[in-house]
């Protein structure tokens, strides 16, 4: 924990931020161009790449408003918090973006020098940004935006290399990466959260809470994520039959998390009532879940059966382990991503192995071979599988652990405990628009109506 803090942003971000940019500026003049379809010069010989751009664009947009909609309307839930969680949000993936399109063409598609863009790029851009949009996520209210971009910075660079070790060096399959994403993304985030950890925070905050409005906005968010997320699962899928299982599969498994969402939220509570919380996450994470196996021959009974599991983690999660991480470990996580993103990940990469060890070509025919590397069967891409969760867990720990000591400085502007989960010490707010405003407002004219009685 910093000793001091130095919250004002005049000279420092806007710094940081067009610093950033115009590095990024000059590295896509270095090694960025357009991919072959999109040049003029060869287009009368790639309409193929063309006719496949616009064929993948729909996924490409859905996950962009996953990205942009449903995560940032995800996180209004916080009472005083609302214009940080999507402005933050569009913030990080702004950046997150470009610097994805950077470090996997690095390490995927270097060649002569250059790194040729095509939809696949956009896509994987934008899955890049995901993970530092759940680690986001986990410190909720309690950091700056210079932090924040230097969490994005550091995160989507170790991302990119755990992504190349699982899927390229490993070979594990992971279409909706449930383990490079999902996983990644929640323990790095709380790792972070440790090493940032907050006593003072630990007995609440006034605005570490909800109000009507603000659920409201966040099931929003839900509700594009939750019908996006077939997309997200299948949209770099390989082949044509993979891609067709993982939105079946999705959709599937989905839908079974959330009868059993709302199920385990009325059956955890002394009254039985549903808690807007575990509706508005526990209900995503099937999709989370489903992610490492979607393109897998795991038929829809076993689609709602990952669902179903991933429901009751998840709410249970919420309900119970959520106060032990913050008492006991010392993690205190804003959003719940263990929960949503951590736990279901888990799940998801452990799917992946038992569909990978079931693998064989009475189940898959001839395909098996397009499956997996060749040469291997499903019990050796079995334990790749676990190899690859394993190195996620392991990668994301470390890298959030070094992060978040490099957050520590004081001089990046992160909030004292009594502004943390405020808009007020980061934004120019409308008159009277906070709750804290409301109420003096409201207690200002009641004196004034007792003085005049």
């Amino acid at each position: 924990m910093p000793a001091s803090y130095s919250t004002n942003m005049r000279f420092k971000f806007p710094i940081l931020a067009i610093a950033l940019e115009a590095v990024i500026i000059i590295l896509y003049g270095f090694f960025i161009t357009y991919d072959d379809g999109a040049n003029s010069r060869l287009i009368h010989n790639n309409t193929g790449q063309i006719e496949q751009f616009y064929k993948i664009y729909p996924s490409f947009q859905d996950i962009h408003v996953m990205i942009f909609v449903g995560f940032g309307f995800l996180m209004t839930f916080l009472k005083n918090y609302g214009f940080s969680s999507v402005g933050f949000n569009l913030l990080i993936a702004a950046f997150g973006l470009q610097w994805g399109i950077l470090m996997q063409g690095w390490l995927h598609h270097l060649k002569d020098g250059k790194i040729k863009v095509d939809i696949f790029s956009l896509i994987n851009a934008d899955f890049s940004t995901a993970t530092a949009l759940i680690s986001f996520g986990a410190v909720l209210g309690k950091t700056s935006p210079i932090q924040l971009l230097i969490m994005t910075l550091l995160e989507i660079t170790i991302f990119a290399c755990n992504e190349h070790l699982v899927t390229t060096v490993l070979k594990a399959k992971d279409v909706g990466a449930s383990m490079t994403i999902h996983a990644f993304g929640a323990y790095f985030g709380l790792a972070v959260s440790r090493v940032l950890y907050r006593p003072g925070l630990q007995g609440g905050h006034d605005n570490e809470g909800s109000v009507y409005h603000s659920d409201l906005f966040a099931m929003i968010g839900t509700l594009f994520l939750w019908m996006f997320w077939p997309s997200f699962n299948s949209a770099i899928a390989e082949n044509p039959d993979g891609q067709y299982r993982a939105i079946i599969n999705t959709y599937f498994s989905l839908a079974a998390c959330v009868l059993t969402a709302y199920a385990l939220s009325s059956l955890v509570d002394k009254k039985g009532k549903l808690d807007m919380v575990h509706i508005q996450n526990a209900t995503l994470a099937g999709g989370v879940a489903a992610g490492t196996s979607a393109d897998m021959m795991i038929h829809p009974y076993g689609s709602l059966l990952i669902g179903f599991t991933a429901g009751i983690i998840s709410t249970v999660g919420f309900k119970y382990l959520t106060p032990i991480l913050a008492s006991k470990l010392k993690i205190h996580d804003t959003c719940g991503v263990h929960n949503l993103h951590g736990m279901p990940g888990i799940l998801g990469g452990l799917a992946g192995i038992i569909a990978s060890a079931m693998a064989s070509e009475k189940v898959y025919g001839p395909g098996l071979i397009q499956t997996f590397p060749t040469g291997r069967s499903g019990i050796v891409q079995a334990g790749y599988q676990a190899a690859g969760l394993g190195a996620s867990l392991g990668v994301a720990l470390i890298g959030g652990t070094i992060t978040g000591f490099i957050l520590c400085i004081s001089f990046w502007g992160q909030p004292p405990d009594q502004n943390c989960f405020d808009d007020d010490i980061y934004w120019e707010l409308p008159d009277g628009e906070t709750e804290n405003e409301n109420l003096l407002s409201a207690e200002h004219g009641r004196q004034n109506i007792n003085a005049e009685a």
